[in-house]
């Protein structure tokens, strides 16, 4: 498919090159909420899997859609193969499950017996199923646990990650040291003293002059709650410095070169302002930018053709041919749409001038199967490439 890019002043980003890479093992697909992350994800990972790699796509809660455009029922926590493949290479496709997840951490880093007492306890389920950041941590827990398989027997030789959708895009960075920090940390150490048993340590100062302190705080979380999250406390105990280890582990992981980070944003402000926010951070970091995708972007026809040569065009037709001056009313519509783009991007360039942006023009509809699916991710692998054509 012939398509007109934008017209912006930036390094083109050849995604065909990143994922046709065999030192490439590792994508991370990253920006805010809504801009096509899960899509593009999945994409990549078919258009590679088609060219020959091992590929394990994982998502994070995608649409229904998504999950029936892969040819599968479902999507849930373990890998499943995805038939339709034509080259030489596999797929599997899996959604994060982010309880089981957790409860995977814990089983395999304790005895059986510790492992089902931390799984019924109430506070640990509610950690494991809604505390800020949990998603995200176990997100790249995951990632993490895929990469051990894949190294171990080959299975895989690429994984492309989907990011949890979440109001800051760099919240998945911060949420391994952030939940390790809660886990392994003094305060709550402090808070469940008592509860792991008021004759050692920090107990007995309570028993004897924190008394007060103690009130406070059980009227403030409940005694329940205390009771609970000391429990949760004293059966984990042997795990603590394991939460920490882990996101270091990981962390380290991001940032090796065999990963690739690829920013995807649509060409609007609020989007391109995270892009940017997420660049940034990559950089600080120093973790491995690929470059942006720049998704959905507008084109349009006949491109001399200005918008206010349109509009003066339809009014003079439309007495005549309304027919034409509502096409040339589009074409204007479309033309300033095309426009406001450019703007938005090249505010975007001028902030980073070295990041490589490939461009993916937006589709008349949702992708319903594999087909659309491998469009788009020939667009994307493509988007290095465009044509002259006029379409």
């Amino acid at each position: 498919m012939s398509q007109t890019p934008l017209e912006i002043n930036a390094p083109v980003l050849d995604l065909n090159s990143v994922i046709a890479d065999p030192d490439t093992r590792i994508i991370v697909c990253c920006g805010a909420g809504g801009v096509g992350k899960t899509t593009t994800a999945a994409a990549l990972a078919l258009v590679a899997a088609d060219q020959g790699r091992r590929v394990c796509v994982l998502t994070i809660d995608p649409a229904r859609r998504l999950a029936q455009a892969m040819g599968l029922t479902e999507l849930d926590n373990t890998p499943r193969a995805v038939q339709g493949v034509t080259g030489t290479g596999t797929l599997d496709a899996m959604m994060l499950d982010m309880k089981r997840t957790f409860d995977e951490v814990v089983e395999s880093h304790s005895d059986p017996e510790r492992a089902q007492q931390i799984l019924e306890n109430p506070f640990y389920q509610a950690l494991s199923s809604s505390f800020a950041g949990t998603q995200e941590y176990m997100a790249m827990e995951k990632l993490s646990q895929l990469r051990a398989q894949a190294d171990a027997d080959g299975r895989w030789d690429l994984i492309i990650v989907d990011t949890p959708p979440s109001r800051s895009a760099l919240d998945f960075l911060d949420a391994p040291e952030r939940l390790g920090s809660f886990l392994d940390g003094r305060f709550i150490r402090v808070l469940t003293a008592p509860a792991r048993g008021a004759g050692r340590g920090i107990g007995r100062l309570l028993g004897a002059g924190f008394g007060l302190f103690a009130n406070v705080l059980t009227k403030i979380l409940g005694a329940q709650l205390l009771t609970d999250l000391g429990s949760f406390v004293a059966a984990v105990d042997t795990m603590f410095g394991g939460f920490r280890e882990r996101a270091v582990a990981t962390y380290e992981l991001l940032k090796d070169p065999g990963t690739s980070f690829v920013v995807v944003a649509a060409p609007e402000r609020d989007a391109l302002r995270e892009a940017s926010f997420f660049v940034e951070r990559l950089d600080d970091d120093q973790m491995p930018l690929a470059g942006l995708v720049l998704n959905r972007v507008a084109q349009t026809r006949m491109r001399d053709l200005s918008a206010a040569e349109a509009t003066v065009a339809a009014d003079h037709v439309a007495q005549t041919s309304p027919a034409t001056a509502s096409l040339l009313r589009l074409h204007a519509q479309r033309q300033r749409s095309v426009g406001d783009q450019e703007r938005l991007a090249q505010r975007f360039i001028g902030a980073h001038p070295s990041v490589a942006i490939a461009q993916v023009i937006a589709l008349p509809e949702d992708v319903h199967d594999l087909n659309g699916l491998r469009q788009v991710g020939e667009l994307l692998v493509g988007a290095d490439r465009p044509t002259s054509e006029e379409n």
